[in-house]
């Protein structure tokens, strides 16, 4: 069976589809892992035969809808777990109504749900299709188990100092694009059409992130000025722009701003993890990690579920204390924080199965879907495939070329923070450490196609 995954942002999603495709390559299927005009071209140009195509989203915008149309006119099935998830809201109904509609859900040939929550909502909300949606779990939660420890390795740029992991979730506020972009992305997505609540939220958000912004800055330092030995490593989120934290940052001692690699890695080597309204608490309370809810003022936007778990402080010196005595326990040795059930709320959300791998789970549906479809199992032009993805990396860079000659100023070339290059030799690594992991015997073959294409089978 042909698969292929499309990648957004790798340093969200990457490690979550080359667990799935080392599962699947090593059942015999042949997985492409790629950016989505990779993937959409080689399947328009037929150097891609059909298959399942699994994308991070089913958002209802007119792009989208066509490109999964053309897709299906060619032979291929789509399915999809939100990236997103909804994990944070307080509510599924706005999630269900603007990252879905009718259209991309009769496209799609099943759905994938993070949880109870979104699968019985999605069920609900959009019952004719009730069949197509499958409480997995996400592939990504499959990553926060133990049974994955030796999988992440100590992340580049780690300090030597034990560190305390803050996460920042304040998009908003700190766009990697002007805030306008925001408005843009969201009105050519159709979500103001679905939502019209939606457009002054963004603004009213956004103001809220500017105060949080503000009251982690000053937290940050406090807590550099005040610790008992540790260091601070600052995440923005994947979003955020780096450089703005940078200078926020500037000058304070033992903080280290850093957005390389999975959050996971960063969640598992930090002490304790600090956060306001992020997923990544979610992550840490799955993973046991101790964690710390830092709510400087009462706030319209944040997000009951994940600033409902850890400890909750309210001003810097709570915050201190609590952080001060957590780095003491672990000096120490305590493990009271360790083997806490998760909690019921959290359960909710995203399902964890202790005899099954969400990854598993989703390989069976697919396999399922293809059962009785042999051009499936077609083979792949990966000579003409490479030709196209030549020809792609190449108008890209005359595209770039021209675009800066029609402008004023020669500024330097920004770099696609969402999907920067890959490297051969560390995807290859990721890979067999997934073998190790999961006692897989078979040889798996790993080909970088291109910069930002990956191709994974089992060696005949």
């Amino acid at each position: 069976m042909n698969i292929y995954q499309h990648v957004e942002n790798v340093v969200r999603e990457l490690d979550s589809k080359l667990l799935l495709a080392t599962l699947a390559a090593a059942k015999g299927h042949q997985v492409i892992v790629s950016d989505i005009e990779s993937i959409e071209k080689g399947i328009k140009r037929g150097a891609l035969p059909p298959g399942i195509f699994h994308t991070k989203s089913l958002t209802p915008s007119a792009e989208k809808i066509a490109r999964h149309q053309t897709m299906i006119d060619n032979g291929t099935m789509i399915t999809s777990i939100d990236e997103e998830g909804g994990l944070i809201m307080n509510t599924y109904d706005r999630h269900a109504s603007i990252r879905y509609s009718e259209q991309t859900i009769e496209q799609a040939s099943a759905i994938f749900g993070w949880g109870p929550q979104d699968v019985e909502f999605l069920k609900q909300f959009y019952s004719k299709h009730s069949a197509k949606m499958h409480k997995t779990g996400s592939p990504r939660a499959d990553l926060w188990k133990s049974v994955f420890s030796d999988y992440w390795r100590i992340p580049k740029g780690v300090p030597k100092k034990p560190f305390l992991l803050v996460v920042s979730n304040m998009s908003y506020a700190n766009y990697d694009k002007p805030f306008h972009d925001i408005i843009t992305s969201n009105r050519k997505s159709g979500y103001f059409h679905r939502d019209p609540k939606l457009f002054l939220d963004n603004f009213h958000v956004a103001a809220e992130d500017y105060r949080k912004t503000a009251a982690f800055i000053e937290a940050v330092k406090h807590l550099s000025q005040n610790n008992n030995g540790y260091d601070i490593v600052f995440r923005p989120h994947q979003n955020e722009n780096i450089e703005s934290w940078k200078v926020y940052l500037e000058g304070i001692p033992n903080v280290h701003v850093i957005r390389e690699g999975s959050i996971t890695a960063w969640v598992n080597n930090a002490f304790a993890v600090m956060h306001n309204s992020c997923t990544t608490a979610l992550e840490a309370t799955v993973s046991q990690k101790p964690l710390v809810t830092y709510i400087p003022f009462e706030q319209e936007y944040g997000y009951e579920l994940p600033n409902g778990l850890g400890y909750r402080v309210m001003s810097k010196e709570e915050l201190l204390n609590k952080v001060n005595d957590l780095f003491d326990d672990i000096k120490i040795g305590d493990q009271k924080n360790l083997d806490k059930p998760i909690p019921e709320q959290l359960s909710k959300k995203i399902f964890i199965d202790k005899s099954e791998l969400a990854a598993e789970k989703i390989i069976k549906v697919w396999e399922s879907l293809a059962r009785d479809n042999n051009i499936f199992s077609k083979s792949s032009n990966l000579i003409l495939f490479k030709c196209l993805l030549k020809v792609m990396k190449f108008n890209g860079v005359i595209g770039r070329v021209l675009k800066r000659l029609s402008t004023s100023k020669f500024s330097a070339e920004k770099r696609n923070f969402k999907f920067p290059s890959l490297d051969r030799h560390d995807i290859c690594e990721r890979v067999n450490r997934l073998k190790s992991v999961l006692r897989i015997d078979e040889k798996i073959e790993c080909k970088l196609l291109s910069e930002r294409t990956i191709l994974i089978k089992r060696c005949r």
